[in-house]
């Protein structure tokens, strides 16, 4: 299983090598501009990737991914600038456009996001984020698996 390298709550990654400088970014305390690369990835569900400048400079070259996940991997549903909708119901760019000039479209509190509500009107606290990192089916373990296949057992007698 690989190691996600989590950083404030949100797993980063960089596509060409230059992991340090995509986590340099991310703890950078007043923002900063992510290098081409970066994976950033707060829900499994979702990721956005930093593209080549020239991209789209009205994304600040950011493309987004509305991904199916399962314990065989990840299959990217919908990719793009402006037509990705997350599974929350939220358009990806028309949250991230909204944070501040200095954190180059990544969200955070008090980044100047809207918190991400579910259809009927819950807000996701960080507690709820996690339990939903944590149940990214490509990410369980074998004792988890064999847990699972216990309670399931248990569950049919």
């Amino acid at each position: 299983m690989i190691k996600p390298n989590l950083v404030f709550g949100f797993f980063v990654d960089n596509l060409l090598g230059d992991l340090q400088a995509t986590i340099d970014a991310a703890k950078t305390p007043n923002g900063a501009v992510y290098p081409v690369g970066s994976v950033v990835q707060l829900v499994p569900t979702e990721v956005m990737i930093k593209r080549e400048k020239g991209y789209n400079a009205v994304t600040k070259d950011w493309e987004f991914f509305e991904l199916d996940v399962s314990a065989k991997g990840s299959e990217i549903k919908v990719r793009g600038a402006f037509e990705v909708v997350n599974k929350f119901g939220g358009n990806c760019f028309g949250c991230h456009i909204k944070a501040k000039p200095q954190w180059d479209l990544i969200c955070e509190q008090e980044h100047g996001c809207d918190p991400i509500t579910l259809p009927n009107g819950m807000v996701l606290s960080q507690h709820t984020i996690k339990a939903v990192q944590k149940a990214d089916p490509r990410c369980v373990t074998k004792e988890q698996q064999q847990v699972r296949k216990a309670l399931e057992q248990v569950s049919a007698s």
